[in-house]
């Protein structure tokens, strides 16, 4: 099977500390893609950071884990899906960088299914 890319790219107009601790934010993430998250295990900073995991449920559907494997305040995110999904090697990385009091937010999920023909979908 092939490993599919999605990337999108979003400007904010807000400088990049608070549009990164908006966005690293498992709640509040899950909020703004529309999606039920919550953190269900503490980073080593007590909160979203490294090593936290979050769960994340869609309608009916069984619920999967995603656990933060790299994190660099205003800088970058990274996280794998580790539990119970039909989607395989699943990497999301989240790149913050400002210019002019601005944010660009480049995020980039690769991806592989264990059924045929789901990441088309997704």
């Amino acid at each position: 099977m092939s490993v599919n890319t999605i990337k999108m790219k979003q400007i904010f107009n807000a400088p990049v500390s608070e549009v990164f601790a908006t966005l690293s934010d498992h709640n509040t993430f899950g909020k703004i893609c529309g999606i039920n998250m919550s953190r269900v295990v503490d980073g080593a900073d007590g909160a979203n950071g490294l090593g936290s995991v979050r769960e994340i449920k869609i309608g009916i559907l069984p619920g999967f884990e995603e656990t933060i494997t790299e994190f660099k305040p205003d800088e970058f995110i990274q996280y794998k899906i580790t539990k119970g999904s039909p989607i395989k090697n699943h990497v999301g990385e989240l790149r913050f960088s400002e210019e002019g009091g601005a944010t660009t937010l480049d995020y980039t999920i690769e991806l592989e299914s264990k059924i045929p023909l789901t990441t088309s979908i997704i």
